[in-house]
Formats: structure tokens, sequence, C-alpha cells
């Protein structure tokens, strides 16, 4: 089931032990396309700060009442190293992160994919491969050593235009999250006047690449491409014949038969 970042936004987290805040946004890798963490604000019980909850610990979402199941205690998120949203994540930060809940480190595996993928079940204290635990050694080993492809949501919907390959088409309005691995699969794209307010969905895949200091995206595709593809309706469910049109209107070939092959 996928998810629009205004969708996950306001879920209220439930852990074992009762409520521990709500979604505001989440952390994604731009390399793989992968949410590394939900950033939720804690409620009172926690003087109201934000705290990072990697998908590994995330249960079912629950529509009707709103809520994520969380396989943590109260007690593990006041135990977690405190987190400043306004900063850069450090690699040092995240290997203290995960430490504190025994999550397994995604950085180091080929892909970017944590093994085995974003779990439904409580995480289980892990000790990586020697090659890996090699690599979280020489990345962490600065407090200044960033993750430089972890990003924010709320930075891509500050503004951030799109480009495609002969002008500009949009703003990126929203992201669609696939719940069942926490993957990205698309960046929803506000056209306003120059598709005369169509929403239009990229793929990461087509992206060509990312400015972060002009807050500009680039996309290998043109205009008129961009402007006939299938019109994208947030208020109706995103079925799989919708994803088909789109990627037949690219001719792209999809995403899903890759990942429906490694499901179990």
């Amino acid at each position: 089931m996928t998810r629009t970042i205004q969708q996950l936004r306001g879920l209220q987290l439930a852990a074992s032990d009762g409520e521990i805040g709500k979604v505001r946004e989440i952390y994604f890798d731009d390399e793989h396309w992968q949410v590394r963490y939900l950033v939720v604000r804690t409620g009172s019980w926690l003087t109201e700060r934000d705290v990072l909850i990697a998908p590994q610990a995330l249960g079912e979402i629950d529509p009707q009442s709103g809520t994520i199941a969380v396989h943590l205690t109260r007690e593990q998120v006041r135990n977690a190293p405190p987190i400043e949203t306004d900063k850069p994540v450090s690699r040092q930060y995240e290997e203290r992160l995960h430490e504190n809940y025994n999550w397994q480190p995604y950085w180091g595996f080929p892909g970017g994919m944590m093994l085995p993928p974003p779990a439904l079940a409580p995480p289980q204290a892990f000790a990586p491969p020697p090659e890996v635990t090699e690599t979280l050694a020489s990345e962490g080993s600065d407090e200044s050593s960033r993750d430089r492809h972890l990003r924010s949501s709320a930075e891509l919907m500050s503004g951030y235009s799109v480009h495609a390959q002969d002008g500009e088409i949009g703003r990126v309005g929203d992201f669609i999250v696939d719940a069942a691995d926490w993957t990205v699969r698309y960046l929803v794209i506000h056209t306003g006047v120059w598709f005369l307010g169509k929403d239009a969905l990229l793929a990461p895949g087509w992206i060509e690449r990312i400015s972060y200091e002009g807050a500009e995206i680039f996309v290998n595709l043109p205009r008129a491409a961009i402007k006939d593809a299938p019109e994208y309706d947030s208020k109706v469910p995103l079925s799989r014949a919708f994803e088909q049109r789109l990627f037949d209107h690219y001719g792209r070939k999809g995403y899903w038969d890759a990942v429906e092959a490694v499901q179990p």
C-alpha cells in the first residue's frame, strides 16, 4: 500500500506501552531512494522533541485509527540520543541511534538495503559482517562526517523546482512511499502555471541529478512527454493499472516485476 507524505503526516506511532508521537516527515536516502527514518514529534510525555524511527521498527498502519504500530517501548525512545532536525545527521549519530535500539545498520550493504529487508517483527540484536564493520569504522570516525545521501522530504517539498530536458515544469509537492518496503516510488510534481495545475508523477530513476545548492531537480525527459503523461489525482488511490499506463507512456519497464520476484 502506498502513502503520500501528506497521508503519513500526523499518523500516531503506538509503542507497546503508549503513544510516542506523530509523524512529521521522512528522511530518505537519495542514492537508493529508501526511507531511512520517520521524523516523529513526541507528545508532552517527552518534552515535545523530534525522534527518528527506522522502518524496521514499524508494524502495520491502521488507517481506521490513524496509527502505526511500533515494536519499541517509550523507555527505549526516551533513552535514544537526541536529534536536532535543523542540522545534518552524521553517521556517528546514526551509529549511536542504531546501537540504542539494536537496529540493523543499512549502510555498507549492497544496494543500500538492510538484510533482511525492513521487517514487521520486533528488532533483534544484530552483528554485521566484518566488511561492513570496517565500513562503519571508517565512515563514523568523525562526528562531522554526515551521510550526504540522507535527505529530508520537507526540504524538497519547500519549493524545489523540477526541470525537464527543455525547461522548467513545476515544483515538488509530495512523495509517494511504498509502505511495504518503505521505498520512495514517486515524486509528485505540482505543475502550476506550466501545465494548468496538472499533477505529474516522476519516478526517482528518471531523475538525472539534484542540485541541493540551487534547490533544483533535473529529469531526463522532455516537457511534452511529461505534459501528455497520465494525470495523477491524489484523491484516487494509486493503482497498478495507473502505474502501468505511466511507465508505458514513458517507455520504461515497471519496477514491480523485480520487487514481486524477491517477495516471499
